[in-house]
């Protein structure tokens, strides 16, 4: 009798200490369009906007309202643009906006104005367009970014509860998207960019029902941007990104495994029938 009591414990502590496992999974809510101008894609950048919060005026240093930051890359002067390096913690350090960049390539490069010594969008005139002119955003010799947040203008590790932004020139499915992961470094989200076709834009976002979000890899294209006008091959896709958009990071809060809370849960059952059988 003793050890079926004790058994039916054990069992009803685990689920109970299980369950809000299954109450964590997050949600998310994706936004996406396309479109051959920036008029054209301003609706879907709204609605993402406007589920995050924050209104429609910026104050310093890309915030809306505490509750969400803009990253629009016109405000990188000219002597951090091609074809000089942006640095990897620009919007941490210089425009403290709680992100830091990482890729397996050399660095990033923020594309010139016109009437600089380099051409625009990269070289390719042809291939690239502006939703909030005049400058892009890439990797150099990779087609990866990795987009980690703080609390702004701090080393302390955050998590966000959305994040999006803008494409130029995706042509080819399945090689463009967005993963996101959780402060575990698990993977938690993952979605595919909309075609835009030769010099469109396209919006690819998503907001999740709690800041789970730690880290964001975006892949852009297949091919590589080696320097102004220089790609590591001629035939495969290349991308390039502009606005980056995301909830206001907050700091990482570390909740223990749902596995340890439930060892946790069985030695208190434990010592606590071993105290009765005691008395």
């Amino acid at each position: 009798m003793q050890f079926n009591k004790l058994t039916m414990s054990f069992s009803a502590m685990a689920a109970i200490l299980l369950a809000p496992a299954a109450w964590a999974v997050p949600t998310f809510t994706t936004f996406e369009g396309i479109s051959g101008d920036a008029a054209g894609l301003t609706a879907v950048r709204n609605s993402f906007r406007a589920a995050i919060g924050g209104g429609n005026v910026a104050g310093a240093n890309g915030s809306f309202g505490g509750l969400r930051r803009e990253i629009n890359w016109d405000g990188v002067p000219n002597t951090l643009a091609d074809s000089n390096a942006l640095p990897a913690d620009f919007f941490n350090v210089n425009s403290p906006r709680g992100v830091v960049l990482s890729t397996p390539g050399t660095g990033f490069m923020v594309s010139a104005n016109s009437g600089g010594t380099q051409p625009v969008n990269f070289g390719f005139p042809n291939d690239f367009s502006t939703f909030s002119a005049e400058r892009l955003f890439t990797a150099v010799s990779s087609n990866i970014t990795d987009v980690s947040f703080f609390l702004p203008g701090t080393t302390t590790a955050a998590t966000t509860s959305a994040f999006g932004l803008i494409f130029t020139d995706v042509e080819v499915f399945g090689e463009t998207k967005l993963e996101f992961f959780d402060a575990t470094n698990a993977l938690i989200y993952s979605h595919f960019a909309l075609t835009t076709g030769n010099q469109g834009l396209g919006f690819l976002g998503a907001t999740v029902t709690d800041g789970a979000i730690s880290r964001v890899r975006i892949t852009a294209g297949r091919n590589l941007i080696l320097g102004n006008g220089l790609l590591a091959n001629p035939n495969d896709d290349v991308v390039a990104m502009d606005d980056f958009i995301y909830a206001e990071p907050i700091a990482t809060v570390s909740v223990p495994e749902p596995s340890t809370l439930a060892l946790l849960g069985l030695a208190l059952i434990g010592l606590t029938m071993v105290r009765r059988q005691r008395r």
